[in-house]
């Protein structure tokens, strides 16, 4: 395989097309909401015309995709993964003693097919919102879109089946694998864990070495000469920069089992990426598409900033060959070009949280796209 060009994978964190972005879309669901403060979904529709001004309603399926589109089509990626954090059903029972629930209806499922996933992503903390008939639902809807799921299934084995995304080549039958689950830290409550006769997610209950093993150990099952492998994982805090040793160490671990590349998420806005033995760990890729505008309390953190994650691996060793990030922003429920300055807050931000990982973030000329770039560098002592 030697001389092959590299393998690019688009990775994303949080895709929620639910609630306030599943109403402005051709086909809006009931909006009914059982949260706290917030009773209609249209409710978050709102806050975000307040905030930057008037949302076509109905929006194309598009919309709320904005520059992303022609971005991917650029960077022309074999491979793309998105962790689709909603349920898709018209059904289901709001599951009890969450604050927020999320679901969209299946009609509006264009809406997601329009960014082209190879890989949904659904062991999350809200895939479950409407109960297992909800998941039922949300399986059936993907599959009749021809989008393949991991993370989640009608059993243990479905939840724990990797997707597995062809790969063009002369030699023919490599793949992408993606295996995908979430933990209680991210909000994933333990009840939703998948078991034999029953769906559900697969759960990890703790970043623990024996957890990484097991997972590692299913990784080699599913695993052929050639392959490729993404481990995606729903795990942490939503707000803050801080990664736990149990997260490095369980990434440290998969990576140390032959996984090529982790892929975490759940944070609201991106945390601090790593390069271990030459494999990419994403900590916390940070939202991508939901209804948070206008919501405030974490200013600090920058939400409405986000990123498309753009991974070049080497075929024949998985090692990263280029990591670049596509700066973008949430403006009217839609993904909007960043700023200079906002791209440079990106880089700043970025760059001073994973310098403790061994990595430097700079930023490429706007000539060269404006694009930020993940440079290793030697950890410090």
């Amino acid at each position: 395989m030697g001389g092959e060009s590299a393998v690019t994978l688009f990775l994303c964190g949080d895709v929620m097309l639910g609630r306030g972005v599943d109403q402005i879309l051709p086909h809006p669901g009931d909006p009914t909401l059982w949260e706290e403060y917030v009773g209609d979904a249209r409710a978050y529709v709102a806050l975000a015309e307040a905030a930057h001004g008037p949302v076509p309603r109905p929006a194309a399926p598009s919309w709320p995709w904005g520059v992303a589109l022609p971005l991917l089509d650029e960077a022309a990626p074999g491979v793309r993964v998105v962790n689709l954090e909603t349920s898709v059903t018209r059904r289901g029972t709001p599951e009890p003693g969450k604050a927020v629930h999320y679901r969209m209806t299946p009609e509006n499922l264009p809406s997601l097919a329009a960014a082209r996933p190879d890989v949904c992503v659904l062991a999350n903390n809200h895939v479950l919102d409407f109960g297992r008939q909800g998941l039922l639902d949300t399986l059936d809807a993907l599959a009749a879109a021809g989008l393949r799921t991991a993370g989640a299934g009608r059993d243990l084995a479905g939840a724990r089946r990797p997707a597995a995304v062809p790969l063009p080549g002369p030699d023919g039958g490599r793949r992408v694998l993606v295996f995908a689950c979430g933990m209680p830290s991210s909000g994933v409550p333990e009840e939703w864990a998948a078991a034999p006769g029953r769906p559900g997610v697969d759960l990890v209950p703790a970043a623990t070495g024996a957890a990484a093993g097991a997972v590692v150990r299913r990784v080699r099952r599913a695993r052929r000469p050639g392959d490729l492998v993404v481990v995606s994982v729903h795990w942490g805090s939503n707000w803050g920069y801080g990664v736990t040793e149990g997260q490095v160490r369980f990434a440290h671990a998969l990576v140390d089992g032959g996984v090529d590349v982790v892929h975490g998420h759940s944070s609201h806005h991106p945390r601090p990426l790593e390069v271990y033995r030459g494999k990419l760990v994403l900590y916390g890729c940070g939202d991508l598409v939901d209804d948070y505008e206008g919501i405030t309390g974490y200013e600090e953190y920058r939400d409405d900033l986000r990123l498309l994650y753009l991974a070049a691996l080497e075929p024949d060793t998985g090692r990263l060959a280029a990591l670049r990030m596509a700066p973008v922003r949430a403006r009217r429920l839609r993904l909007e070009q960043a700023s200079d300055a906002e791209r440079d807050w990106l880089r700043a931000t970025l760059d001073r949280v994973s310098r403790g990982f061994g990595v430097r973030v700079v930023a490429e000329s706007r000539e060269r796209g404006g694009m930020l770039r993940a440079v290793p560098v030697r950890p410090p002592s």
